[in-house]
């Protein structure tokens, strides 16, 4: 893999973006929860009726290729979050972002770990509480959007992308959408539809392997993710070059459906801050990315930048 093209993506320079009305992250909550103490997500509510205590947890990891391998990679954690809670744990491969946001929202999902973009969605019209994320040891986290595209494919820079065609994730996503909407709009005069053709792949994993195989020109995915299928032999060193790095990005964000009982949400919390990662399908699998644990994050701090990325491209949402 080559690295020929690299610009920083500035929160400052994110202006004038696309015009985008979707169920997309915004700054404010639904009208369905409340934010009294200013967080901005939404509160366990007061009333102890309303508090969900399920004898089986559903777990659902952001949608990958082959959701499968990743039942694998997460069922030694969920063991441990089993035994934690005293409660079953249930992996649910969820095969599109539209599906684990809509499962949050009807209360069929308990825990999960939203993609980036997809945060602020089921923060704002799903009560999510996002309390965690991957790191390496030393605390360090975060990813990469790239602009990536298979050798000898005439693209060598942002500027070829000009007539040819971008595959995209899904509208929700920050580094699959988002944020490169933003980039190729403010810094470079681009529009979706007049200046390239798009297409929506549904997860990182299959734009990379749409742009190995040609299917499509170029793609916005995260390194994160490549990095991880690398690893695994999915794609090999050279299968695809990288014509644009972006600013680092906040990764995967972990937390629970608002309602849960107090105590089993701090039983939950507590086991994703107790496990033991060494030796572990989940340790084989992320360090390939540099995660090694999980750290506390809180959403109004850590996802500022993704919010100023929604805000540039005038994101809209109609949760209720």
């Amino acid at each position: 893999m080559t690295l020929s093209f690299t610009r920083t993506l500035l929160s400052a320079a994110i202006t004038g973006a696309f015009a985008l009305t979707t169920l997309g992250a915004a700054a404010d909550l639904s009208s369905r929860y409340t934010d009294d103490d200013g967080d901005m997500v939404a509160d366990v509510p007061s009333d102890e009726s309303q508090w969900v205590d399920p004898d089986t947890l559903v777990f659902a990891y952001t949608p990958v290729e082959d959701p499968a391998v990743y039942a694998e990679v997460w069922a030694d954690f969920l063991e441990h979050l089993s035994e934690a809670t005293g409660k079953e744990v249930q992996f649910f491969p969820v095969q599109s972002n539209a599906a684990q946001q809509e499962a949050l929202r009807a209360g069929r999902l308990h825990i999960a770990g939203f993609n980036t973009g997809g945060v602020p969605v089921a923060v704002n019209c799903g009560g999510f509480r996002p309390f965690a994320m991957m790191a390496a040891d030393d605390g360090s986290f975060g990813y990469e959007m790239e602009i990536i595209t298979y050798p000898d494919s005439g693209i060598a820079s942002v500027e070829d992308l000009q007539g040819r065609q971008l595959a995209f994730t899904s509208e929700t996503s920050n580094s699959g959408f988002r944020a490169p909407s933003a980039l190729l709009r403010s810094e470079y005069g681009m529009e979706a539809g007049e200046d390239f053709e798009t297409a929506f792949s549904g997860s990182h994993d299959n734009s990379i392997l749409g742009v190995v195989n040609q299917d499509y020109d170029a793609a916005a995915i995260a390194n994160s993710v490549a990095k991880r299928m690398l690893a695994r032999g999915v794609v090999n060193e050279g299968d695809f070059d990288v014509i644009y790095t972006s600013e680092t990005f906040p990764t995967t964000g972990y937390g629970l459906a608002h309602n849960l009982k107090p105590e089993l949400a701090q039983q939950i919390q507590d086991a994703f801050f107790s496990y033991d990662w060494e030796g572990t399908p989940l340790a084989a699998e992320f360090e390939n990315s540099g995660e090694a644990q999980f750290i506390p994050i809180t959403y109004a701090d850590h996802w500022s930048v993704i919010r100023t990325i929604a805000d540039a491209n005038d994101v809209t949402y109609d949760c209720d």
